[in-house]
This record gives structure tokens, C-alpha cells and sequence, in this order.
């Protein structure tokens, strides 16, 4: 599993996201407490930028129409949307956040 450096953690807000592109795969990075996870970036129901939505607890909600998604799975957890968003594999080197485009669901 290969893992490619995305960011300084310092760049996702804390209990918030960030967009970024990976070999041409939009992931939104997202930080909640002391965790950080990744998942594509685009909301299966609208295809809007998820990283533009609110974070609470372990969801993110897209800012469109509302849907939610669970940021350990990708899967929805409110309509409109029905289908789950890929989720891929983080880590943590020092300061830096790595992300392998390996989907975990």
C-alpha cells in the first residue's frame, strides 16, 4: 500500500475539512478531535465538495442538501444521499498527513 504526503497536519482546521487532490482523485481531509480521516471529496448524492460542509462528531455533512456521511465508513447516514462515499487510508508521520488512494469501502 503506497502511501503519498498530502499536507502539513496543521493545514486541515481542527474540527473541520480541507479539499485536496490526489493523482487527480478529490479527498477531503477531515479533522475531528485528534483524528484525522480521508474520503473522495465529491457527495454521491450532488456531486458538490463534501470538504465544504460542517464536521460534528464523526460525520460531515454536505452543504447542499444535507446529506451525512459517517467519516469512519463513507456511508450515509441521512437522505437524500443512499450510496457511500470512498474512504481511504490516513497516517501520521511527525507533522505530516499521509493518505493511500487504497479504498477502505
Amino acid at each position: 500500500m503506497t502511501f503519498v504526503r498530502v499536507c502539513p497536519l496543521r493545514d486541515i482546521p481542527a474540527d473541520g475539512a480541507l479539499a485536496v487532490e490526489i493523482d487527480d482523485t478529490p479527498v477531503a481531509l477531515v479533522r475531528t478531535g485528534t483524528e484525522v480521516f480521508a474520503l473522495n471529496d465529491i457527495c454521491s448524492h450532488a456531486e458538490v465538495s463534501l470538504a465544504e460542509g460542517e464536521v460534528y462528531d464523526y460525520t460531515i455533512e454536505c452543504w447542499l442538501h444535507g446529506s451525512c456521511f459517517d467519516l469512519r465508513t463513507g456511508k450515509p447516514t441521512n437522505p437524500p444521499a443512499t450510496q457511500p462515499v470512498p474512504t481511504y487510508r490516513v497516517k501520521i508521520e511527525g507533522d505530516d498527513v499521509y493518505v493511500s488512494l487504497a479504498q477502505e469501502s
